[in-house]
C-alpha cells in the first residue's frame, strides 16, 4: 500500500468513517509546500481554480462533501480536506472575503498570483488570461485538525 493509500486508511480508522473514498490526492498551485503548511495550520479554508481547465481536461468539478488529501512539496500526504461549498464565478466577482479565507495575503496579492497563475497555466492551451475569466471557487475544511 503506497503513503497515500495509509495515510487515507488511518484518518479513515481514526474517524470511524467506512465506505468512503477520497477524490483525488493532489498539490495546491505553484507554491505546494507554503500552500500545504497554510492548509496544515488551518489558515487556508479555500481556493480558486480555473473553470476552463475542467473543460479542457474532462474533469467533474468539485462537489460538496468531496473528501481530497493535500500533498506537501514531496508528495507526501499531509491533511484530508472536505468540500463545503463549490460556486462559479467570474474572477473579477470574488470576493475579498473568499480571497483572504485562501490564507496567502491580501487581495491584491491573491489577485496578482492568480492571473500570474491562470496565465501561466492557459498558455500551453493558446489561451489567455481575462479578468472576468470563469473560476471554481471552494470552500473547504481541514478534517485532520479534528475528528469528524
Amino acid at each position: 500500500m503506497n503513503e497515500i493509500d495509509q495515510f487515507w486508511q488511518d484518518f479513515c480508522k481514526k474517524n470511524n468513517l467506512t465506505n468512503v473514498s477520497y477524490k483525488e490526492a493532489f498539490q495546491f498551485g505553484a507554491s505546494s509546500g507554503w500552500l500545504a503548511s497554510l492548509v496544515v495550520e488551518g489558515k487556508k479554508t479555500a481556493t480558486t481554480s480555473g473553470y476552463v481547465f475542467y473543460e479542457l481536461e474532462n474533469e467533474e468539478l468539485p462537489k460538496k462533501g468531496d473528501y481530497s488529501i493535500v500533498l506537501d512539496e514531496n508528495n507526501q500526504p499531509v491533511a484530508v480536506i472536505q468540500v463545503q461549498s463549490v460556486d462559479v464565478l467570474p474572477m473579477n466577482e470574488v470576493s475579498e472575503e473568499f480571497a483572504l479565507a485562501e490564507g496567502e495575503g491580501d487581495y491584491n496579492f491573491w489577485w496578482r498570483a492568480h492571473e500570474e497563475f491562470f496565465t501561466n497555466e492557459l498558455k500551453p492551451y493558446g489561451k489567455t488570461f481575462s479578468p472576468d475569466l470563469m473560476v471554481v471557487c471552494e470552500r473547504f475544511i481541514n478534517l485532520s485538525l479534528k475528528n469528524c
